[in-house]
């Protein structure tokens, strides 16, 4: 199924969102990307545009209207942001605020990273705020919804994180085990495709791909 659909992008400088912005201009039925950004991605490229914006005071004008897709990835940790506060409003406010005005721009079709384990019930800070984003943007009046829940993301980062490293490690080892198998690791390459095959799906409505089923996309 060809896209032939402008897109938007949030959280192009991140693991995923990187290979996402590479993936989507690499595709020529993709008519255009636009990045929001708070920094510059440094790529250039004919059916690429970049505006550096303030993701907390987000103008309320048209910089959302004529796309067709609003793929979102941005996101952070308490080690960079400092605090558990900070961090929820990366990966909450600002991203829903987005999602909130590309909605009532006309945005039709939304994809979200969200994470493994995300829960509004869970006992786990980070599992939680992400279960909190989940069940938000259901509610937003897009015609569909993509959910994208990842395990642990391999591939190269801007900063060595040896925790995250390690544990790649380990779980790439229980995985070999059948009832550890869903908590195997996932490249960050792979999650960016099957976020573009998840906004290629044909059905609308609101759908959340655990990490099976986002194997299942990549292929």
């Amino acid at each position: 199924m060809e896209f032939n659909v402008k897109v938007i992008l949030i959280g192009a400088t991140g693991l995923v969102g990187k290979s996402l912005l590479e993936q989507l201009l690499a595709d020529s039925s993709i008519e255009h990307v636009k990045v929001l950004a708070r920094r510059a991605t440094g790529i250039s490229h004919p059916r690429l545009s970049q505006s550096i914006v303030n993701f907390d005071q987000l103008p309320d004008d048209n910089m959302f209207e004529g796309y067709d897709v609003l793929f979102s990835c941005l996101g952070t940790t308490v080690k960079i942001a400092k605090t558990r506060a900070a961090q929820y409003n990366v990966d909450f406010h600002m991203q829903y605020r987005v999602a909130e005005l590309a909605c009532q721009s006309g945005v039709k079709n939304y994809v979200l990273l969200s994470s493994y384990g995300a829960d509004t019930q869970s006992a786990v800070f980070y599992s939680r705020m992400k279960g909190e984003l989940d069940t938000a943007v259901k509610k937003l009046k897009f015609e569909k919804v993509s959910i994208i829940r990842p395990s642990v993301l391999g591939g190269s980062r801007e900063s060595l994180r040896i925790g995250e490293t390690l544990l790649i490690g380990v779980l790439g080892f229980l995985s070999l085990i059948p009832w550890m198998k869903k908590y195997r690791p996932i490249d960050g390459r792979c999650v960016a495709s099957a976020m573009i095959n998840a906004a290629r799906e044909n059905q609308g409505g609101y759908h959340i791909y655990e990490l099976e089923d986002v194997f299942r996309l990549v292929k």
